[in-house]
């Protein structure tokens, strides 16, 4: 199958494509350009959010390339995100009527009527968080979210929705790649149906948020220790990212690549020519290192 045209299943009538154009640290001035691109390089699959600020010019981006490839709205999946708020910003947790607002807000950002997914961007809700689980349900039912999810939630964040008897999510939204591989977690979210979609699927690449301004806890040693993709992905003649993504899609997720080279742009979602073999998954399988570098909730349920 091509990658292309790869889906996983997030609910009985929702599939999200399996390789998706990031948009995080892009500005809203240089999305659109960015979405447009990538939807000619054929790419059916969007993630924003609220935080990103930059809606607007993905849902900008989003019309022009549908436009100039001849395309319908329900042929691109769009993701966005609910921005919680965090008390430790000194950001009010949002209510369930607060979470609905910035739902139908970003849908206006965006320009549509509905998106494909939507997630709550972080455990940081606190007594809310259920109820902005609660909003999220509405929002599916009135069919303003196809499906609907949650990013950056551990175990325990996850459990806290399913003792309250709700739903559980369609999706968690993680970091994910052989440094950071979660496997609790993963055999948490298997045994409720809920499927990961992987965000910084990159960090090993050397290049990796390594310019000024850009938030990493990677480490030098991190960097160093990299060289082991690089011979893996001479080994399938292709490069280091596209074995980091298959690796990823492999495992059954969905990956986020973020380009603004048209190159990189074109060979990250040119996965299906090889597949990694069963020695080599086995070898990655060791490389865990724990929770990983681009984001930290902390202590479970204490993370307020």
């Amino acid at each position: 199958m091509s990658i292309m045209k790869q889906k996983f299943p997030l609910n009985p009538t929702t599939e999200i494509p399996a390789v998706g154009f990031g948009t995080y640290l892009i500005s809203n001035d240089d999305v659109a350009d960015a979405v447009g691109a990538a939807v000619s390089a054929g790419y059916r699959h969007i993630d924003t959010a609220a935080g990103y600020r930059n809606e607007e010019g993905v849902g900008a981006g989003l019309r022009a390339g549908l436009k100039s490839e001849g395309l319908a709205r329900e042929d691109v999946f769009v993701t966005t995100k609910l921005w919680p708020g965090n008390p430790a910003w000194g950001d009010t947790p949002k209510t369930k009527a607060e979470t609905i607002a910035e739902a139908e807000a970003s849908l206006g950002r965006l320009g549509f009527e509905y998106v494909d997914l939507y997630l709550i961007h972080a455990p940081f809700g606190g007594a809310e968080r259920i109820p902005e689980w609660q909003a999220l349900l509405e929002l599916q039912r009135t069919g303003k979210a196809r499906s609907i999810g949650v990013s950056n939630y551990n175990r325990d964040h996850l459990e806290e929705i399913r003792q309250a008897g709700l739903p559980m999510p369609d999706a968690n939204q993680i970091e994910l790649h052989p440094w950071s591989q979660k496997p609790d977690l993963l055999a948490y979210m298997r045994d409720h149906d809920i499927a990961p979609i992987a965000y910084s699927s990159l960090v090993p690449l050397s290049t990796w948020r390594h310019e000024p301004g850009q938030d990493s806890a990677k480490t030098d040693d991190m960097a160093a220790a990299g060289a082991v993709f690089t011979a893996m992905a001479e080994k399938y003649a292709v490069s280091e990212a596209q074995f980091l993504l298959r690796w990823g899609v492999q495992n059954g997720y969905a990956v986020l690549p973020k380009s603004l080279n048209p190159k990189r742009m074109r060979q990250n979602i040119d996965l299906a020519g090889f597949t990694i073999g069963e020695a080599d998954m086995e070898q990655i399988a060791t490389m865990d290192r724990g929770d990983g570098v681009a984001w930290a909730v902390g202590d479970p349920l204490r993370a307020e």
